[in-house]
């Protein structure tokens, strides 16, 4: 019981991203939402680095629940995600979403958006 206070203290979006409403046939996002709860409580809640990785992914799955083009973006990625045969698959996924996160962050900073009002 005390290592889920612990991990949920880490994890402040953790109910928001939990009942998040899926849209029928949005395989993809039910997928996140349980590689990010099985994640989150597989790890060593003593592990300093496990617990800002957990940190990480839950503002990371936040950001994809209330942004439609990161969710786009993340979506499109996943799919080119490759997983070496003796590596753990949950941490080699949960990298990868990380590593899109940042591709994104880095592509999406440089731009200046304007929008055009008529």
């Amino acid at each position: 019981m005390k290592k889920n206070k612990i991990i949920l203290k880490h994890c402040p979006n953790f109910y928001n991203i939990k009942n998040y409403e899926v849209d029928e046939g949005d395989y993809i996002s039910l997928k996140l939402i349980n590689i990010y709860e099985d994640y989150i409580f597989s790890i060593d809640e003593n592990n300093a680095e496990s617990l800002k990785k957990i940190e990480e992914l839950d503002s990371i799955l936040n950001k994809y629940i209330e942004d439609y083009t990161f969710r786009k973006e993340i979506k499109g990625g996943l799919l080119k995600i490759r997983v070496k045969k003796d590596a753990n698959i949950l941490e080699s996924i949960v990298n990868g979403i990380i590593a899109l996160f940042d591709k994104y962050e880095e592509y999406y900073t440089r731009n200046i958006y304007f929008a055009r009002w008529v």
